[in-house]
């Protein structure tokens, strides 16, 4: 099981493809309330995160998953433009697990999604 926090519709309809195709199960949430409910209930082994959504606050919902014992072991993945530091630096002190450029999470979307651990559907 993989949440994703994902508002670009390119991006969603690619992990929703490439997610299907490799037999992996996800999960889509429109809110941080939502991701945080969905990844208490779920307890998802990966949370991806679009970290120039506005819609979804990722710096301060990674934050709060980190800050909640139920949560802060969930992996979580944030993408975002390579020359964004600003962001960049801001996920990494939220606590973010990994931040990959824009370009690297698309081009290695299936690895990322195979090597989450997720249960095949």
């Amino acid at each position: 099981m993989i949440l994703v926090a994902v508002d670009d519709f390119l991006f969603r309809s690619k992990i929703r493809a490439t997610g299907k195709q490799a037999g992996v199960e996800l999960t889509f949430v429109k809110t941080p309330a939502e991701m945080l409910e969905q990844a208490r209930a779920l307890k998802p082994a990966l949370a991806i995160f679009d970290l120039n959504s506005s819609a979804m606050a990722p710096i301060e919902t990674i934050a709060a998953m980190k800050q909640d014992p139920e949560l802060s072991s969930i992996r979580t993945m944030g993408f975002v433009s390579h020359v964004d530091v600003d962001r960049i630096h801001s996920a990494r002190t939220a606590g973010v697990d990994e931040v990959l450029a824009r370009s690297a999470f698309a081009g290695n979307l299936g690895d990322i999604l195979m090597a989450a651990g997720a249960k095949p559907l």
